[in-house]
C-alpha cells in the first residue's frame, strides 16, 4: 500500500482512543509491518481492494531480523544448503542486508525444499514433508507477517486451521454444539493430497484480487515453483505448495476460502480446519445437496475429494465420524483409534520392561505424554480414561517385576505389592483423577 492510499480514507479516522482499539483487535499482526494507521485501512478497506507497495515491508532489514527471530524460536533442520539456524545467525546482519537488498530489487531466488517422508500418525502411510533453507524460512515469515492481515480480515467464521487466536479446539466445540441443536447428518469430507494439487495459477489469480504488488506476486509464484531435493534428484512441481514452508497453510486458507464462503451463503453449517472439513445439516436430503455443492466447486477448482474418506453419515446411529481427533457417535465423542493407538504407542515405548531409568525418571517422562494427551482429549467420554490408567500401571508393575527378577507382565500378587495408591505417592498422572478433577471445577 502506497503512503498516499494510507491517507485516503483512515487519515480522518485516528482519535488515540480508536487507533488503540484497533491495535487491540489485531494484536497479533506485526507491528514492524502493520502501523495503527495501517490496521485502520485495513478495517475500512483500501481504494479498489488491492494493497500496493508492500515488497518495501516484506524486504525491510528490520522485517527480516523480528522473522529470524520467529524461525529460531520454532526451530527445524537445516535445508539443502546444509546451514543451521546456529550458523546463519553467525552472520544475521550480513544475511539480512543480503535479503532486503534481493528481495527489493525482485532478484531473490528460493533454494530447492529437501524433501523427507514421515509417518502418519496411527498409520503405516507416510506424508511429504518439505523442509526449506533457514534463509527461505526467514523471507516466507516476513511475507507471512506481510500479507496475513490482508486475507485474514474476509476469511470466514467457518474456517479454524493455521488461523491467529483460533484452533482444533474452537472448531471441536462448534462442532459439538452444532450436533447437540440437532445437526445429526454430516458430510464428512476429506480433500485427497490437497497441498500437492492447490493449482498454481488459479491460487495465484485468488491472490491478485488483493495483492497488486508485482514483486510479491512474483515472489510467491517462486516459492510455489521452487524444486523439491528428493533422493538427490531436484524437480519442479507442477501443482501444490510443500508441508512444512511457512507460507503453506496461509495459501491452502486463501484457496479453500471461497467454498467456505458458498457454503455459508447456501445455508449450510461448515467446520473446516485446512483440507479437513465437516459440513452439519438437518437432514439426510440436506446433507446430499451439500455434497453436491462441494464436489462441483472441488472440480472446478481443480482438486479431488478422496473418494474413501469422503462420506455421508448421520451422527445419531452407530458408526458415527471422526474429526480432528475426535470421534463422535450418538450424542457422545472419545479419541478416534487412531489417537489412542498413538497414544498406547507412545506410553508402551517410554515403559518397556527393559528401561534402566529410575522409576521416578520413567514417571516424570510418561506424565509428560498423558497429560499432554488428556489435556486435548478430556471432554471424551468416561470410560475413555480408566483402561489407559490400567495400562500404565500394568506397564509400571512389569517393569517393577523385572527388576525382581521375575518374568512376565505384572499380574496377581504384583497388584498387593505394588497397588494403585503406590503408583498415586510416586506421582503417576491419573485419567481417572484429572478427569474429575475437570468435571469438579466446572460443576463447581
Amino acid at each position: 500500500m502506497t503512503d498516499r492510499q494510507e491517507e485516503t480514507g483512515p487519515a480522518a479516522v485516528p482519535e488515540a482512543k480508536q487507533a488503540g482499539e484497533v491495535r487491540a483487535r489485531w494484536a497479533w499482526a506485526e507491528p514492524t509491518v502493520w502501523t495503527e494507521r495501517m490496521l485502520t485501512a485495513l478495517e475500512m478497506g483500501v481504494k479498489g481492494g488491492k494493497w500496493f507497495s508492500l515488497i518495501d515491508k516484506v524486504g525491510s532489514q528490520r522485517m527480516l531480523l523480528r522473522a529470524f527471530e520467529r524461525v529460531k524460536a520454532n526451530g527445524g533442520a537445516a535445508g539443502v544448503d546444509h546451514q543451521t539456524i546456529a550458523m546463519y545467525e553467525q552472520r544475521l546482519e550480513q544475511h539480512t542486508e543480503y535479503l532486503a537488498g534481493r528481495l527489493r530489487e525482485g532478484s531473490y531466488q528460493p533454494a530447492a525444499v529437501r524433501r523427507e517422508w514421515i509417518p502418519k500418525a496411527g498409520s503405516r502411510e507416510k506424508r511429504p514433508l518439505g523442509i526449506p533453507t533457514v534463509q527461505d524460512r526467514v523471507v516466507q515469515k516476513a511475507l507471512l507477517a506481510t500479507i496475513e492481515p490482508i486475507f485474514e480480515r474476509d476469511f470466514a467464521e467457518q474456517s479454524y486451521g493455521f488461523r491467529p487466536g483460533r484452533g482444533c479446539k474452537n472448531a471441536l466445540r462448534r462442532v459439538d454444539h452444532l450436533l447437540k441443536q440437532g445437526y445429526g447428518w454430516v458430510v464428512d469430507a476429506d480433500l485427497k493430497s490437497y497441498f500437492d494439487t492447490i493449482p498454481h495459477e488459479q491460487i495465484l489469480r485468488r491472490i491478485e484480487e488483493k495483492v497488486a504488488d508485482g514483486r510479491v506476486l512474483e515472489l510467491l509464484r517462486k516459492y510455489l515453483q521452487q524444486g523439491v531435493l528428493e533422493n538427490l534428484r531436484e524437480w519442479q512441481p507442477e501443482a501444490g505448495t510443500p508441508q512444512g514452508a511457512v507460507i503453506s497453510p496461509l495459501l491452502s486458507n486463501i484457496y479453500l476460502d471461497p467454498l467456505d464462503h458458498l457454503i455459508a451463503v447456501s445455508g449450510f453449517e461448515m467446520v473446516r480446519y485446512a483440507d479437513d472439513f465437516v459440513i452439519l445439516c438437518h437432514s439426510e436430503a440436506e446433507a446430499r445437496t451439500a455434497l453436491t455443492l462441494v464436489q462441483q466447486w472441488t472440480t472446478e477448482a481443480g482438486l479431488t475429494l478422496h473418494p474413501e474418506k469422503t462420506r455421508i453419515v448421520d451422527a445419531t446411529q452407530r458408526g458415527g465420524f471422526d474429526f480432528l481427533g475426535y470421534h463422535f457417535e450418538r450424542g457422545q465423542k472419545w479419541p478416534r483409534s487412531k489417537s489412542l493407538k498413538k497414544l498406547k504407542d507412545a506410553l508402551r515405548a517410554k515403559t518397556k520392561r527393559t528401561n534402566g531409568q529410575s522409576l521416578q525418571t520413567i514417571i516424570a517422562n510418561v506424565n509428560r505424554s498423558a497429560q499432554g494427551w488428556f489435556s486435548y482429549f478430556k471432554h471424551s467420554h468416561r470410560y475413555t480414561f480408566e483402561p489407559l490408567d490400567r495400562l500404565l500401571r500394568t506397564r509400571l508393575r512389569s517393569i517393577l517385576r523385572h527388576r525382581n527378577r521375575r518374568r512376565g507382565r505384572g499380574r496377581g500378587a504384583d497388584h498387593r505389592r505394588w497397588p494403585n495408591n503406590f503408583f498415586a505417592e510416586q506421582g503417576l498422572f491419573s485419567f481417572v483423577a484429572a478427569r474429575a478433577q475437570l468435571r469438579q471445577s466446572l460443576t463447581g
